[in-house]
């Protein structure tokens, strides 16, 4: 394929680019680099009705510009419409700092695309089906739990833990305590339990605030589930273990000094 240069002031975006954030450090970094040794990689474009439109190779053309290049070596292509944007659903999926529900909607983008299903398109990207299917099943998230992803605050695993809540709102009340308690997921998953999926929450919702703080506090160190029971002036504090190996952990750790 021969590479030519292009003026960048001709080239448009694709519209079809899944990407709708680009990290601006990183960015920073292409560009010096830029700068020191040039272009490495050409991007790849397609002829317009007017100038060129860009199929792959967003970020060297972002990091060109502010470099302040006026020209940046590209390989012309002919592709339809479908072709430019699984190309460009693909690269992006190539990408290392892709967020979860940034790489979830490409994989939905390619299933709408391509007309895949989930196992057509755990075939085309070598990669299972159950992990294809629970990545998808971010997007049903509510959007006040995807901004707390994209902004960090809260992991993948967390998302996919509230989401066995089922009800959008529990969800949101629920993702706002494990923020502001900054609740590993396995403490996450231990406070999740502690809800009825028919009645919301359990009969025990109703104990003292003073009572939950120090129940949610437990399961944050002990990572399991901790109930605490008053009955007039007596108490019970009840820690679960599902397995031989998480008891002697626990254990182990109430004999700590």
């Amino acid at each position: 394929m021969e590479i030519v240069e292009l003026p960048i002031k001709e080239i448009r975006k694709n519209p079809y680019q899944p990407r709708q954030t680009f990290d601006e450090d990183k960015l920073e970094d292409l560009k010096h680099s830029i700068l020191t040794h040039g272009v490495m990689q050409p991007i790849t474009v397609r002829k317009a009705v007017k100038g060129y439109t860009l199929v792959a190779g967003e970020r060297r053309l972002r990091a060109s510009k502010k470099a302040g290049l006026a020209a940046i070596p590209a390989i012309i292509t002919d592709m339809s419409d479908k072709e430019m944007m699984e190309l460009a659903i693909i690269e992006n999926l190539q990408r290392e700092d892709l967020s979860a529900l940034e790489e979830a909607e490409s994989y939905k983008q390619l299933m709408n695309t391509a007309g895949l299903t989930q196992d057509g398109l755990s075939q085309r990207l070598g990669k299972s089906r159950s992990y294809i299917a629970n990545m998808l099943r971010l997007l049903n998230l509510p959007a006040a739990v995807k901004s707390a992803m994209n902004q960090d605050k809260l992991s993948s695993a967390h998302g996919r833990t509230l989401l066995s809540l089922r009800d959008p709102v529990l969800m949101e009340q629920v993702a706002s305590e494990a923020i502001a308690k900054h609740m590993s997921v396995r403490a996450l998953e231990a406070y999740v339990k502690t809800f009825d999926k028919k009645k919301k929450i359990r009969k025990t919702s109703k104990k003292l605030k003073f009572l939950q703080g120090y129940e949610n506090q437990l399961k944050e160190h002990y990572g399991t589930n901790v109930e605490i029971k008053k009955v007039k002036n007596k108490g019970l504090i009840q820690l679960e273990f599902t397995s031989e190996e998480e008891f002697k952990r626990i254990l182990a750790m109430l004999q700590k000094k």
